[in-house]
């Protein structure tokens, strides 16, 4: 009896030895499916330059945003909140970009070498760790990519998007951000136009300007000049202003334009994100703060 029980069991064995030699081929191609799975999740970021499209690797394109859009030398948090941004920004405008500050600005390999001589390999470095720290981080709001617009430094306090964009964004709103007063060494700065020059801009004779209103952060909201109205936005841009920030000063030189701040003042201040890394905070404190009611998960 216990003869005939081995030998059930022998070829019971030799059964499931057949079987699995019979599908040998078709786990292996399951484990080839999931490698070339894996291969496709690869995500490619296309950045249209003046004379060609790159198509650019995300983590190497983030590392060149970061490179172009805050200094080596800021603090490691605040580098990565730049990474966490940068990545949230790019995968919500579908990875195609331009390398402007009309998107990000995107320095090369050749461009960083170029930009920082002895301390290109020590600063890409830092960079690196940056995003490779925040591990595929993006920033949410129900359940879809923010809009994670960043700027360099604000008058004090940041501003509330439809006071300078067009239509409310309910994580985009006005902030404390008073470390960039002494933070950032240019962040008070002035132009001085001739009468002249205001006269050519605008297409007028004889220039009256006058500041008629302010947002609930400071900035200007309307400027009368002679008789037309302009918001502080089309006044910035007209004059190439650091910020909307400003007041005017009537000298016998022209107009002088006092700003504060340098950028459009929505979202992220990477001068305030630098000065609360030095307070110890850390990126996701930075982002938490800048960026209201939002989640950051890994993609």
């Amino acid at each position: 009896m216990k003869t005939i029980y081995v030998k059930l069991l022998f070829v019971l064995v030799m059964i499931l030895c057949i079987h699995l030699f019979q599908y040998k081929d078709q786990l292996f191609h399951v484990e080839t499916d999931f490698s070339q799975k894996k291969e496709k999740t690869q995500y490619i970021v296309q950045v249209k330059t003046k004379t060609k499209t790159l198509k650019v690797k995300l983590d190497d394109y983030l590392v060149g945003v970061i490179a172009g859009e805050m200094p080596a030398s800021f603090e490691l948090e605040a580098l990565k909140a730049q990474a966490v941004a940068s990545r949230t920004f790019v995968l919500s405008r579908k990875l195609k970009v331009d390398n402007t500050t009309q998107s990000q600005v995107y320095l090369t390999d050749e461009q960083m070498k170029k930009n920082w001589g002895k301390q290109y390999q020590k600063n890409k470095e830092k960079i690196k760790r940056a995003v490779k720290e925040t591990n595929n981080e993006v920033m949410t709001y129900n359940g879809e990519y923010i809009s994670a617009l960043f700027f360099s430094s604000s008058n004090g306090k940041t501003v509330n998007s439809e006071d300078y964009f067009s239509g409310k964004v309910a994580y985009l709103k006005a902030v404390d951000s008073h470390w960039d007063l002494t933070i950032d060494p240019t962040n008070l700065r002035k132009k001085t136009f001739t009468k002249s020059q205001i006269s050519n801009i605008f297409h007028i004779n004889s220039p009256e300007i006058r500041i008629t209103s302010y947002t609930s952060s400071g900035y200007v909201k309307k400027v009368i000049i002679n008789k037309k109205e302009y918001s502080g936005r089309e006044v910035r841009e007209k004059l190439n202003l650091a910020s909307s920030c400003f007041q005017i000063q009537l000298t016998s030189k022209g107009y002088t334009f006092i700003t504060k701040g340098n950028g459009h003042g929505v979202g992220m201040s990477q001068y305030g994100a630098q000065a609360m890394a030095k307070e110890k905070k850390t990126y996701k404190d930075i982002l938490s703060h800048y960026y209201k009611n939002i989640k950051i998960k890994s993609i």
